[in-house]
């Protein structure tokens, strides 16, 4: 153990914990007391302690790792912590007179056999034999001196103590504590959201999203926006990059993850943001997670870790696509973390770091401190508010009361529109640019700005080198600058509520809605926009509403884009990717009027939706036969075809999509389907399946692995249900019997290489505990304006 005022060796590395307030001082020195002794160390309290910020009772175990404290007497153990905010300070130990005031008295109560002061400020030599000496005369047995320098060579040294308190990563000198490769990767990860690291709070959310990740290798981060979803997969990526030595890949889509896996490279981890889409469900990128999922997790078998963010509204709206019988491999409840679950505590934290980070001048913040608890109760509490409350670009104007406040945390929506309102035509034009990038990886920087963004500059009422610098003024409060890993830079919008309220007041901009439009990226025109009917209720998602005048345009536009023919050096998967986004865009994002443009812009869309395949209700070419039924846009002879295919796909397949009895099945066959066409159906599958199902199920079982379930056996399973409720008992018999054969043989056989479950879950303590500190009097924010 370093002696308390030795001076550090060069190179020892010395973190800026007086950046840290009081509370987060005492809750990290709480950590690196359970790591470094190995002992559950009582949760430490803030005013009726007695004079003592924290306790450990009972027997000592001396820990066996390295740079653990070996000589640690006879307990009980008194913990106290002495915080200071000011960089390079020395504790002089007049500053303590209080606390050898209160030292008696716990003696004398036989609490402190042993007195361990931990300070962040440094401890000469004679400082601390005089601390010692005067600890000594009240009574205390043997006291301890820990100083800034001996927690700083602590957080060095044990890894598993800065995974669980990763906001360390933002407080040193990362060369000092990482090796080469980590050190690389973290840096590159820290580069792109500097602020996020350093006002990180270690949530139970993110504990269970570690341990997760460190057992299972995967981990499913939701929640409702705002809540800091990103930010925990981006500090597990650091922790990972620290822990395991991993590479990590900040992949876009499932296929680009599959693509960039290396199994000669066991040590890869990959972090996949609004994996299912940004703020309205993608039923392409589902699909696609869904067809490439089996690959994911024979990635995560081999090692590689997988990190992925979505919002709860939207997941809900995926997972019935995933394939109910490739998601239990999953094993939901041990893998996926819902990171709104905060508590008091963590909340107040979350508010006060992004108040300590922020620019607000110390004045502003002494009128916010007595109102700022009731600011961390507003419901929902959102950690994007809190950022925007400590930047002075969001506030103008705000009144400074618990009420104004409050409103502020709990609807920051509703003064965006305002905040919008107040930036020149050079921040609008910035802003427009940034938008229109839709979600590829953002706006490059620096731009050299093509036709069709110097018209949106110009029609904006701005100028290319005004635009320039708002991109940088911008920069830290609505916008980013991220750097991937190929090290281009790119400008993104801080946060997906920024661009939806952005989306927002976009809308009340008619003189910039057809040129933005025109700008757009053909990505961003299918993520961010949508052709609902001017009076339809904005969904969960706040997309920018195309008005009518436009509708032909756009029409147009993506009825290219659908036929628009494979690049010579495109991927397959890309190109099909593309014409399903198409599809789904009319099936979820259009009205009747977009939809009758969109058919007389692109009438062969019909023999597309006609070809659709099994099982069909996983196919988004069925929703849009639905919606143009309902239109009153499909001709009874394609409606035809379509039921012909369905009739195809109901022996061959076998595919029960079609039956749709209960009330949350009516969808697409309820509506395409007459009820004789849909008990002609029944006779159909009656007379040409039930007689031929022995050697259908030989067929269909040369194609079927081990796997926990597949869409043939959910498929008969179907159809027994529809007979028996039919009353038809022989063919539900035949069914029952056929689907007995199929799924004996089919589990008589190996799985295929996706079928990875995660080992039995360990519900371990907190990794030697995360605490939840004791209601208080001592408010976390007293030092909010120091």
């Amino acid at each position: 153990m370093n002696s308390a005022g030795e001076v550090a060796a060069v190179g020892s590395p010395r973190f800026a914990l007086h950046t840290l307030g009081w509370r987060a001082f005492q809750d990290l020195c709480a950590a690196v007391l359970r790591e470094v002794w190995g002992q559950s160390v009582q949760a430490f309290a803030d005013s009726n302690d007695g004079g003592r910020d924290g306790a450990f009772y009972g027997t000592w175990l001396p820990p066996t790792r390295p740079g653990s404290v070996h000589d640690i007497p006879q307990g009980p153990f008194v913990l106290q912590c002495k915080h200071t905010k000011k960089a390079d300070a020395t504790l002089a130990p007049s500053e303590l007179d209080d606390e050898f005031d209160k030292v008696s008295a716990l003696v004398k109560r036989g609490v402190c056999g042993t007195y361990v002061l931990l300070t962040n400020a440094r401890v000469t030599g004679t400082s601390e034999e005089e601390i010692r000496r005067r600890l000594r005369a009240a009574g205390v047995a043997h006291p301890l001196v820990l100083d800034g320098q001996w927690l700083s060579d602590m957080i060095a040294a044990h890894r598993g103590l800065r995974m669980f308190v990763p906001r360390v990563y933002g407080l040193g000198d990362l060369s000092q504590i990482l090796d080469e490769r980590a050190y690389a990767q973290a840096s590159v990860l820290m580069a792109s959201a500097p602020e996020q690291v350093t006002t990180f709070v270690v949530t139970g959310a993110y504990r269970k999203a570690a341990r997760a990740l460190r057992d299972h290798g995967f981990v499913l981060l939701l929640g409702d926006p705002a809540v800091g979803k990103s930010v925990i997969a981006l500090m597990l990526a650091i922790s990972a990059a620290d822990n395991w030595g991993c590479t990590a890949i900040k992949a876009r889509t499932s296929e680009e993850l599959v693509q960039r896996w290396n199994p000669h490279e066991k040590d890869q981890f990959f972090w996949l943001d609004d994996a299912f889409g940004a703020v309205r469900h993608e039923e392409h990128l589902t699909h696609a997670w869904a067809r490439d999922l089996p690959h994911v997790m024979s990635a995560v078998k081999n090692g590689a870790r997988v990190v992925l963010t979505s919002r709860s509204y939207i997941y809900n709206e995926a997972r019935p696509l995933l394939k109910p019988y490739a998601y239990p491999r999953l094993h939901e409840q041990h893998v996926t973390v819902d990171v709104a679950d905060l508590t008091r505590e963590e909340r107040q934290q979350i508010l006060y770091n992004h108040l300590a980070a922020g620019d607000q001048p110390q004045d502003v913040r002494a009128q916010m401190k007595p109102h700022l608890e009731a600011a961390a109760d507003a419901a929902p509490f959102r950690p994007e508010a809190a950022r925007r409350l400590g930047l002075s670009a969001f506030t103008p104007g705000l009144s400074l009361t618990r009420q104004g406040i409050t409103a502020f945390m709990a609807k920051p929506r509703q003064l965006l529109a305002d905040v919008y309102d107040q930036l020149d035509a050079h921040a609008h034009a910035a802003l427009l640019l940034t938008y229109a990038t839709g979600r590829d990886r953002g706006l490059p920087s620096p731009t050299a700005f093509d036709a069709a963004q110097r018209d949106i500059i110009e029609r904006a009422g701005a100028t290319p080198g005004g635009t320039n610098k708002a991109l940088t003024a911008l920069t830290g409060t609505f916008l980013t600058l991220t750097t991937g890993l190929d090290g281009q830079a790119y400008w993104a919008f801080h946060h997906p509520t920024l661009w939806e309220g952005f989306a927002a007041w976009l809308t009340t901009q008619p003189h910039l809605l057809s040129v933005v439009l025109t700008g757009m990226t053909d990505q961003a025109l299918l993520s961010r926009t949508d052709c609902l009917g001017p009076g339809s209720k904005q969904r969960l998602g706040t997309l920018l509403r195309i008005p009518p005048p436009l509708y032909r345009e756009t029409a147009q536009r993506l009825a290219a884009l659908r036929h628009q023919p494979r690049g010579r050096l495109e991927p397959w998967q890309q190109h099909y990717d593309r014409q399903q986004a198409v599809l789904a865009y009319l099936a979820r994002s259009s009205c009747d009027a977009f939809l009758r443009a969109y058919v007389a812009a692109d009438p062969q869309v019909y023999e597309t939706l006609v070809e659709f395949g099994s099982p069909a209700h996983y196919d988004t070419r069925t929703t849009v036969l639905a919606r143009l039924y309902q239109a009153s846009l499909l001709s009874e002879e394609v409606r035809q075809r379509a039921i012909g295919r369905m009739k195809e796909l109901a022996i061959s397949s076998p595919d029960a999509s079609w039956i749709e009895d209960e009330d949350w099945q009516k969808k697409v066959w309820h509506l395409l389907l007459t009820d004789e066409e849909r008990e002609q159906l029944f006779e159909h599958v009656r007379q040409e399946l039930v007689p031929r199902l022995e050697d259908m199920v030989d067929d269909w079982l040369s194609d079927a692995t081990g796997d926990e379930d597949d869409p043939v056996d959910s498929a008969l399973l179907w159809y027994t249900h529809a007979f028996e409720r039919r009353r038809d008992h022989n063919a539900a018999t035949e069914f029952d019997c056929a689907r007995d054969v199929y799924h004996q043989e089919r589990r008589s056989r190996a799985r295929s290489e996706g079928s990875w479950g995660p080992d039995a879950w360990d519900d371990r303590d907190e990794r030697r505990g995360g605490y939840q500190p004791p209601d208080s009097h001592r408010s976390l924010f007293d030092d909010i304006d120091q």
